[in-house]
């Protein structure tokens, strides 16, 4: 039998009236109507608000206004779609009616995923980018051993250069490259004794420092990669408080000014030093680091997050619609 579905809310004259008229139409095309109430689901009252009633027979949808020769139709329609896919034992078909015949763990898994992943992205990107900062806490408090494991951990994805890091609990928050002029900072060289140049000892040896008491202890993420996902998280923040409702940035704005910025002062630096030395020679700041890292996550996740949204929102509602009908059927 037709599954008919009936999208509705209280005191809707059009929606009552389309119920009778689909009352009529049993004998003509049996089926089973669903009524479901957007108002039980944002995600649904988002969708169909602006055109309650909403009929869906099979892949076939109605919007207001609906005559009775509309739902003849699609009931038709669906009927002769059912019988010709159940004649040919389609077997997508098949699988598809034996799975929309029941509610399992992973539909169940499906819709919590939907409803929170938000706030599980937040809190992964949050101890992603608070566990560098743990680091010189521990380092601090003579943890030696587990700080060890942060930095060596976080040192297959991010550089660790000590002279492009924040530090904590020291005399300064940074010790940049001289050629950065940072003035009123000592710089890294000065600090340690440790070259500025790009040889490989001297980089590898900026690589491993941690820090000092005197110094402090490094975080172990460099500032631009600090300022990328605490800009991610600061969005992500902001997207849940503005329930979930900010649309996504067009590729365009995200190209000029979320990943313009960042890669004009990274590529430029790059291209400045050794091996390439396509022009004079140039180290970013860490407020230039920090401020085009982070409108780089910033804008990535405004770009992002709300695209993710939207597919969670379908799937929701497909999920919303699903667990409504078998509980009816089942109740």
């Amino acid at each position: 039998m037709l599954n008919v579905i009936l999208y509705t809310r209280a005191d809707c004259r059009l929606c009552d009236d389309v119920k009778k008229e689909l009352e009529t139409l049993q004998s003509e095309v049996p089926h089973e109507l669903i009524e479901i109430d957007i108002a039980d689901d944002p995600t649904l009252e988002e969708k169909y608000g602006e055109f309650i009633p909403v009929v869906q027979v099979g892949p076939y949808v109605r919007r207001a206004p609906i005559t009775r020769q509309d739902l003849l139709v699609s009931l038709s329609a669906a009927r002769d779609r059912d019988r010709q896919l159940t004649e040919v034992d389609d077997p997508k078909y098949k699988l598809q009616k034996n799975r929309g015949s029941r509610v399992s763990t992973g539909d169940r898994i499906s819709y919590w995923i939907s409803n929170h992943y938000l706030l599980a992205l937040n809190l992964l990107i949050l101890v992603y980018v608070g566990l560098p900062f743990l680091a010189p806490v521990l380092m601090r408090a003579g943890w030696t051993a587990p700080a060890g494991a942060i930095y060596k951990t976080y040192s297959f994805v991010c550089h660790n250069l000590s002279y492009r890091s924040w530090f904590l609990f020291g005399e300064q928050v940074a010790y940049p490259r001289a050629a950065a002029g940072v003035g009123g900072l000592q710089t890294f060289g000065e600090a340690t004794g440790i070259g500025e140049s790009n040889s490989t000892p001297d980089v590898i040896a900026a690589r491993t420092f941690t820090g000092n008491e005197t110094m402090g202890y490094k975080v172990a993420f460099c500032e631009r990669d600090v300022a990328i996902y605490l800009g991610i998280l600061l969005f992500g923040l902001l997207f849940a408080a503005t329930n979930r409702r900010i649309r996504a940035l067009h590729w365009l704005a995200w190209l000029i000014i979320g990943l313009g910025p960042i890669g004009l002062d990274g590529f430029s630096q790059l291209l400045s030093q050794p091996p390439f030395s396509l022009w004079v020679y140039r180290e970013s700041t860490p407020l230039l680091r920090t401020l085009t890292g982070g409108v780089f996550g910033f804008m990535t996740a405004w770009y992002g997050f709300p695209i993710v949204e939207e597919t969670m929102r379908d799937a929701r509602r497909a999920l919303v619609v699903k667990f409504k009908r078998l509980g009816e059927q089942g109740g």
